[in-house]
């Protein structure tokens, strides 16, 4: 069965205009995916890369002229400068590894809905309401907000030193079981002709 895993932040304004393109790519295939969080800030300072407000002016226009037409083509709402951007991830990206852990919601809805959170509504996803409420809205009990978190917080630092491990360097990024690395929200139509067998 393929299997993709899916390195993401839940900071990434591109991990949000996913939607949920990458469990509909996944379930046409026959693929499973595992979900793994990670500190985006970190990873840019292990890879070579710089957070957005530290990259050149040029990158920075560029940055938001794309998250604009991407949001566009998706057909989500996009706040280009949130007010709570950047916030703490870890927090909601220990709640993804809670619930991933537990079972019995939607994980692809729960990720999205911390990435509409955040970038379309404007509230702030590190804190324990925000986190209650979109663990319930995906079906998942709002209590995993406060279970596990030493679990979360190993997994999401081991989430890390696995993608510099496997070449990660950006989010989301996709890895599939035949080794294909995708980074981008704009590569899932590669991932599904990667899965499909069409690359």
């Amino acid at each position: 069965m393929p299997h993709i895993d899916y390195f993401f932040s839940t900071l990434s304004p591109f991990t949000y205009l996913n939607g949920t393109r990458v469990e509909e790519i996944a379930a046409k295939n026959g693929a499973t995916i595992t979900y793994k969080p990670m500190d985006i800030m970190a990873l840019f300072a292990r890879t070579g890369g710089l957070p957005p407000k530290d990259r050149h002016p040029n990158r920075q226009e560029y940055r938001l002229q794309d998250m604009r037409r991407r949001a566009a083509l998706a057909g989500f709402p996009l706040n280009l400068k949130p007010a709570y951007w950047p916030t703490n991830g870890a927090p909601s990206g220990y709640a993804i590894i809670a619930a991933q852990n537990a079972g019995g919601g939607d994980l692809g809805k729960l990720v999205h809905s911390f990435g509409a959170t955040c970038w379309a509504k404007d509230e702030d996803i590190a804190t324990d309401e925000v986190i209650r409420a979109c663990l319930e809205g995906a079906g998942f009990d709002a209590g995993l907000a406060d279970s596990g978190l030493l679990t979360g917080a190993e997994t999401f630092a081991s989430n890390l030193e696995e993608a510099v491990s496997r070449g990660v360097f950006g989010a989301p990024f996709f890895i599939t079981d035949k080794g294909e690395r995708l980074w981008g929200q704009d590569r899932l139509d590669d991932l599904e002709a990667v899965l499909s067998g069409k690359l």
